[in-house]
């Protein structure tokens, strides 16, 4: 290869790379002002009641969904927020893996890892009933038992092609996941007083009930350190859940899979996989993976403990930013967009996997 191609290919790769990053600056630019604006609040009401009673992450969901509400960020603006709330929060969730040790894990006990399987088992099953009671399509019952069960909108993309799901299916069961996962986030913490949770506790619950890994850490901030580590580790064992409940439907659902619907592009973001496989990132995602190599070094003593608390407060910053993405990403109005029937079944399945994880709090003796 001649030194001109070379060069030519070096100066198309730095052109590709520099227009991609154009290219999502506008959207990470409102993302960190959003960012911005809920650091200064928290600070104004620490100045005001010597404590912030909302969080800035709890405060940058709250911002973005309002920008959101009032104005559509239009084409230019998306790129850059898909990229915080996507990139930014994996880059967060992996450097969390930092400040989490093989103590905290053997803590948690054998006990707590059997539950956490069986509380994904029961809550599929029961998520399922009630979405057919309230006479949905069982694909569609499916996908809402698996997104309320293991991992919301990252369930329902891996199980939707398992099961012959098409586009209508999926956009109705992921239509209400945005909303309610905010409203889970708020929400969440004042069961902290009403059921006298400790940290741990409340990280547990936070684990098994809410869709998504960075909405588990807005979520158990305001608990503490304990319960983020917790509430991030019971979630990743949730989350671990995919792989073989997307293999026991694949064997169970073989009929559904006949039909020859397809998804829609524009919901999955790719493709249509074949019937019969999913893509391994699906199963388990990459920073999954890395969170938990990253948790091996820290319990391997490989990070420099000076180190430390240069990783938490950068991963602490990306979360606050992915936080302000999510939140721009939230239109409330698409609440009535989902339909009564869909609304209803998804926030009953919620209910009911709250209090079976309580339930198995309590039966666990967890203090």
């Amino acid at each position: 290869m001649s030194p001109n191609t070379v060069n030519t290919a070096s100066r198309n790769l730095a052109l590709d790379a520099g227009g991609k990053l154009l290219a999502i600056l506008p959207g990470l630019a409102l993302c960190l002002a959003v960012t911005g604006a809920a650091f200064a609040l928290e600070h104004i009401e620490e100045r005001l009641f010597d404590r912030a009673w909302l969080e800035a992450l709890v405060l940058a969901i709250l911002i973005g969904t309002a920008v959101r509400t009032a104005w559509a960020p239009g084409s230019a603006w998306r790129r850059g927020i898909t990229f915080s709330a996507k990139t930014l929060l994996e880059v967060a969730v992996v450097l969390l893996g930092a400040s989490l040790s093989a103590a905290t894990i053997i803590a948690a006990g054998p006990g707590l890892l059997l539950g956490i399987a069986g509380i994904v088992t029961v809550a599929i099953a029961l998520s399922y009933g009630i979405a057919r009671a309230l006479s949905l399509p069982r694909r569609l019952a499916i996908l809402i038992a698996c997104g309320n069960s293991i991992c919301g909108n990252s369930a329902i993309a891996a199980v939707a092609p398992v099961i012959g799901a098409d586009g209508d299916d999926v956009a109705s069961s992921i239509a209400f996941t945005a909303v309610l996962g905010v409203l889970v986030v708020l929400g969440l913490p004042l069961l902290i007083p009403a059921l006298g949770l400790s940290a741990t506790q409340f990280g547990i619950l936070s684990g098994l009930t809410v869709y998504a890994v960075p909405q588990v850490i807005a979520a158990t901030a305001p608990a503490g350190v304990v319960a983020v580590h917790i509430g991030t580790l019971v979630k990743l064992v949730r989350v671990l859940m995919l792989g073989p409940v997307v293999l026991v439907l694949s064997m169970l659902t073989s009929r559904l899979r006949e039909d020859s619907d397809e998804l829609a592009p524009h919901v999955t973001a790719g493709d249509r996989p074949m019937p019969n496989r999913v893509p391994v990132h699906h199963l388990v995602p990459w920073f999954i993976v890395a969170f938990l190599v990253m948790a091996a070094f820290r319990s391997a003593g490989l990070i420099p403990a000076i180190a430390l608390p240069w990783i938490a407060t950068v991963a602490n910053l990306l979360t606050v930013v992915s936080m302000a993405a999510l939140g721009l990403g939230v239109d409330i109005r698409t609440v009535a967009k989902a339909g009564p029937r869909v609304i209803a079944a998804v926030t009953l399945s919620l209910i009911v996997l709250a209090a079976i994880s309580y339930a198995l709090i309590r039966l666990l003796g967890v203090a």
